[in-house]
């Protein structure tokens, strides 16, 4: 059966967190992973991480790392010292990640979040830059053996992965072992034709997958086709994790960059908020073992 995990940011409203008290929350939950933000534990003191660590090994919870590459560290950027600074960032991170314990990165880290509009024009150009730059971050990635999980997202959030295909293409040109795909289902329910047969197609490219309602709600409150989705997963047999992403406040940086302009909890108490994402553990489960 696949780890089963849950985004931190589903209950917190800005980036940086006590990443402790969401282990110990998860756990509860009966989740086997958190996951979290990789530039907040690099900006933290090495002590911190530590104890971040510790707490996960204690309480049986795997930490699986995100990121959106901050714009000044676009590793597909025009300018070349913006791109080596974020080939830079993208080492940093890995070395971290292997510090504790980890062995995957996943997010846009291939370019830039959030990302402006761009032309197809600057798409094209920007594609090859990226596919240069994770080639060349892939490298310190195989040393530290740290999975680099490309998440293609929709048109409206980055613009050089928005299709499986296109996420595969990408894999299949970067060349190395170490490169893999992110899918997400909230991203592949505005691109894809079928979401299952995306997943299909990117058999054996995928690292990480990513899970949530077409509007960001926890799995079984809306009408994404899960069955469709999991019977896919079990096609490609899909071994690796399975991470709810939902967002569902608004305010703070969380929901400025979200986009969350309406509150989806209903105004839920964190109790409330502990029940729907445990709630949705037990109907990922049932799909995942049916």
């Amino acid at each position: 059966m696949n780890k089963t995990g849950i985004y931190f940011a589903y209950w917190e409203r800005e980036w940086n967190a006590d990443y402790c008290s969401y282990i110990n929350r998860v756990k509860k939950l009966g989740f086997d992973c958190l996951e979290v933000e990789a530039g907040s534990l690099l900006e933290m003191k090495e002590e911190e991480r530590k104890r971040i660590r510790d707490t996960a090994e204690r309480e049986g919870i795997e930490l699986t790392y995100c990121i959106g590459l901050p714009p000044k560290y676009d590793v597909a950027s025009e300018n070349a010292e913006v791109r080596k600074a974020g080939i830079a960032y993208l080492n940093r991170l890995f070395s971290m990640i292997h510090s504790m314990g980890g062995g995957m990165l996943g997010g846009i880290i291939y370019s830039c979040w959030p990302f402006a509009g761009a032309s197809w024009e600057y798409k094209k150009a920007a594609r090859q830059r990226s596919i240069d730059s994770v080639r060349e971050a892939a490298k310190t990635a195989e040393e530290f053996r740290i999975t680099c999980c490309l998440e293609v997202v929709n048109r409206f959030e980055q613009c050089i992965l928005n299709t499986a295909q296109e996420g595969v293409d990408f894999v299949n040109e970067v060349g190395s072992e170490y490169v893999k795909l992110l899918l997400d289902t909230f991203h592949m329910n505005i691109e894809e034709d079928s979401i299952g047969d995306a997943i299909r197609l990117a058999d054996g490219k995928i690292g990480h997958f990513h899970i949530g309602e077409c509007n960001r709600k926890v799995p079984g409150k809306g009408h994404m086709p899960w069955k469709e989705i999991f019977s896919a997963l079990k096609d490609i047999n899909y071994q690796e994790k399975i991470v709810m992403e939902p967002f569902v406040k608004p305010g703070g940086q969380v929901g400025s960059d979200i986009k969350m302009y309406r509150d989806l909890s209903a105004g839920a108490t964190e109790e409330q908020m502990d029940m729907a994402a445990g709630e949705a553990l037990a109907f990922i489960r049932s799909l995942s073992e049916g």
